[in-house]
């Protein structure tokens, strides 16, 4: 009769795992030991795999930042300046591009100026004699404008306490894909063989006109107009008259600070996306909606914000004594004060990183240095000192009370002075706010604490 073993006492492994038979209790607590931390260290390896399988999955989502603030507040070129500091290859394919938009923005201001001595009560023979000269220009910017897509927008007014210079009706970009989409149609038709491009034949009317243009803006009566009105071209985005010889030239490539002082409106909500290429972030993909300033596009934010990851808002502090026309003359400080307040106040966003930016200090502190009253203009200013470091203390603190008044629940609110053409600057600023919202990105999915 032949005896069948048990399964296991033919399984080599169940038997070289089998305890000894003659382990004694003393062993046999070491030997648990041993197995218990054994599991504790398989264990521990693999939470670890699982959170960085977690930390990948979430790299590959896009980081959303939604950019808000009146017409301009500098939101556009805060994203320049992103994409500058982190997606310099792109930003670099790109710069060449921002040539034709320069000269538009060239063109326009030298029309800016034409249109306000129209106003003027008398002008001497040598400007009247420039303005026939530079007439040519008008058709220069239609050209341009045509050449890149744009399409005109709404008008946005110059302020002015006199009250007789409007500026003039801003073309737009009006694709989703804002700047990008002009750059790329100028691109590609500048690449027409056989035939000179629009910019080309641009260009050589401005190379005409350079002289008559230098002659224009350095006389001192055109100044003086211009001052009357209240114009002042060197404090708007998009000013080159003072790089007239530079820029007007047939070898001109528009360095970095070039292109975020060029200025191209866009209309509605614009979407910039970006790969950063440097740093920790390098490949991570993110989003930038950039919504158009006018109060009659603010509604269109409310589909971005469910699932952003921040919101940068931009309020230009120099505007202290501006109007916004046909808005019953609301002061454009009180307009960012009302929007700020709104986006605090919402219950929606109480979880969203908010970031806030009070931007133009450089031409705050100009307005200021030439004795332009802030409590003219702000009552509850009251008596301080009208100079930049009280001023802007002064604004700081009543913006980071709207957002400690109307918040939700509370939370801390990142707030900077900046000056957006200040690129340097700005660079060091948002690399704070990208760590930043990082990190919060990393929490929101319980990878950090």
């Amino acid at each position: 009769m032949v005896t069948r073993c048990s399964d296991e006492s033919w399984d080599p492994l169940a038997r070289a795992l089998a305890p000894p038979e003659d382990e004694t209790p003393e062993h046999r607590a070491m030997r648990e030991a041993k197995e218990t931390e054994a599991r504790r260290v398989s264990e521990r390896i693999d939470e670890q795999i699982r959170m960085e399988k977690q930390a990948d999955s979430r790299k590959k989502l896009p980081v959303k930042v939604l950019m808000l603030g009146q017409v301009e507040s500098g939101k556009s070129t805060t994203v320049k300046i992103f994409q500058m500091s982190y997606a310099p290859k792109a930003w670099e394919e790109e710069r060449m591009s921002w040539r034709t938009v320069i000269h538009l923005n060239l063109v326009r201001s030298v029309n800016t100026i034409l249109d306000a001595l129209e106003h003027a009560p008398e002008t001497a023979v040598r400007v009247n004699l420039l303005r026939m000269r530079l007439s040519p220009l008008r058709r220069v910017q239609r050209d341009l404008e045509t050449h890149l897509g744009l399409a005109e927008g709404e008008e946005v007014h110059a302020a002015s306490e006199a009250g007789v210079f409007r500026r003039a009706a801003e073309v737009s970009v009006r694709s989703r894909s804002g700047w990008a989409a002009a750059l790329g149609r100028a691109k590609q038709r500048a690449k027409n063989p056989g035939r000179r491009s629009p910019a080309d034949e641009a260009l050589e009317v401005i190379l005409m006109s350079r002289d008559d243009i230098a002659a224009l803006w350095g006389d001192d009566s055109v100044r003086a107009a211009l001052e009357v009105r209240n114009v002042r071209l060197e404090d708007r985005s998009g000013f080159f008259l003072d790089d007239l010889y530079r820029i007007a030239h047939r070898g001109y490539e528009p360095t970095d600070d070039d292109v975020v002082r060029a200025r191209l409106r866009t209309m509605g909500v614009q979407e910039y996306r970006f790969l950063f290429e440097t740093g920790r972030e390098a490949g991570h993909e993110w989003i930038f909606y950039d919504v158009g300033g006018s109060r009659s596009h603010r509604g269109s934010w409310h589909p971005y914000f469910m699932d952003v990851q921040a919101i940068i808002f931009l309020a230009p502090i120099s505007v202290f004594d501006e109007k916004i026309d046909g808005e019953g003359g609301l002061n454009r400080l009180e307009d960012s004060i009302k929007f700020w307040t709104t986006i605090c106040r919402s219950k929606l966003l109480a979880k969203v990183e908010l970031v806030l930016f009070l931007n133009k200090c450089d031409i705050l502190e100009r307005k200021l240095a030439r004795g332009v009253p802030m409590k003219q203009y702000i009552s509850t200013y009251g008596d301080r000192a009208n100079d930049m470091p009280t001023a802007s203390k002064y604004l700081r603190k009543q913006f980071q009370e709207i957002a400690r008044k109307h918040s939700p629940e509370p939370r801390r609110v990142h707030t900077f002075l900046t000056t957006a053409i200040d690129t340097r600057a700005m660079a060091t600023t948002l690399g704070t706010i990208r760590a930043s919202i990082v990190k919060e990105n990393l929490k929101s999915a319980d990878l950090v604490t």
